[in-house]
């Protein structure tokens, strides 16, 4: 793919907007240089013509600012919409065929999505055979994010997991290019086991430092008063991206998005939650919504139109929890962000004027 004409814009933490000669094309949007180590992440082609330069005008300005990270994106920024999980009671006959087997199910589901969020993998490293069938029934292309196993996140809680973590990642790392996000899902702490969020940051930043290279991770908070400067620093130091959740103990996107930059990676991670225990007080079969979601799918279609517009790829996968049937939410979402790419070209075409 050639960079000719291409966009960028290196912007370095505690400095001013680096802009580029006219000839290597002026800036014209704000976006993070992405961490380049000499292997591209999983999907990504190396850098080539003016990101190379990119990278080395944006490594001498932070050195001179001290600033530890920095992001070039390039290329076209991709949309992957899916499901947490690809299999839930209510499915078979709402979604999947009746009388569909189980074995086939993944296949399916891949001809109607080209990504899924494996929730199985929370419970424990899945074995050889498992990461192999999930490439066998996944097209080129489709790709997977999986949750961190729990006893690294909520057991032993990102301290003296070296080995399971090490374990989980290389098992991962089986699905080459079709190996998408690995989801930090961690839970809302009390204080008995962080009296501060700066406590948590403590943990955290050490277990961050040895986070493989080549791998894209996602970190997911359920504490809202850690939502601080600190925190977007630091994930933005290491290339994680903050897991934004639509969850009834965390902040709005529009809230989110007008108190902070929220782009800590050069993707973004989104996650459709919701009430659990609400909804499960009306069904735990999810054949279909019980819940209306448009207003707030709206909000989170232009947040993330707007994420996507400096260059980031979105990640977005909707639980069956959150409206009651997941495949359903997703085809919602699709519509809404198709209904917001529809209004910002008409309205550049308005701006445009006539010919």
């Amino acid at each position: 793919m050639s960079t000719r004409g291409a966009k960028i814009t290196v912007y370095a933490r505690n400095a001013p907007r680096i802009r580029f000669p006219s000839r290597l094309a002026i800036a014209t949007m704000r976006v993070w240089v992405a961490r380049y180590t000499g292997r591209p992440r999983h999907g990504q082609r190396r850098p080539a013509g003016l990101e190379i330069l990119a990278l080395a005008v944006a490594r001498e300005h932070s050195a001179k600012h001290e600033t530890e990270t920095f992001f070039v994106m390039s290329g076209t920024p991709q949309t992957r919409f899916g499901t947490s999980a690809f299999t839930a009671a209510g499915w078979p006959g709402t979604f999947y065929p009746q009388g569909m087997k189980p074995a086939e199910y993944l296949s399916f589901y891949a001809q109607h999505f080209d990504t899924v969020e494996v929730d199985s993998t929370y419970y424990a490293t899945p074995s050889l055979q498992t990461v192999q069938g999930w490439d066998a029934k996944t097209p080129p292309g489709f790709l997977f994010a999986a949750k961190v196993p729990q006893v690294v996140t909520h057991e032993k809680i990102l301290a003296g997991c070296d080995d399971e973590f090490k374990e989980f990642v290389e098992r991962m790392q089986m699905l080459g290019p079709k190996l998408g996000v690995l989801l930090l899902q961690l839970p809302y702490f009390n204080a008995a086991t962080f009296a501060r969020g700066d406590d948590f940051l403590q943990r955290l930043e050490p277990f961050l430092k040895k986070l493989p290279q080549g791998v894209r991770f996602a970190l997911e908070i359920r504490n809202k008063h850690w939502l601080t400067q600190r925190l977007f620093d630091l994930l933005r130091s290491r290339g994680v991206a903050l897991a934004l959740i639509d969850h009834p103990w965390m902040p709005r996107p529009a809230e989110l998005a007008a108190r902070w930059d929220v782009v800590t990676a050069d993707f973004c991670y989104v996650r459709f939650l919701g009430d659990r225990k609400a909804i499960e007080e009306r069904t735990k079969i999810w054949n279909q919504t019980i819940v209306d979601r448009r207003v707030e799918l709206s909000e989170w279609a232009k947040v993330c139109y707007q994420v996507k517009s400096r260059g980031v790829t979105i990640f977005a996968y909707a639980n069956n929890h959150y409206a009651g049937h997941g495949p359903t939410t997703v085809r919602l979402f699709q519509e809404l962000w198709n209904d917001q790419e529809k209004s910002v070209r008409g309205l550049s075409a308005g701006d445009a004027g006539p010919s």
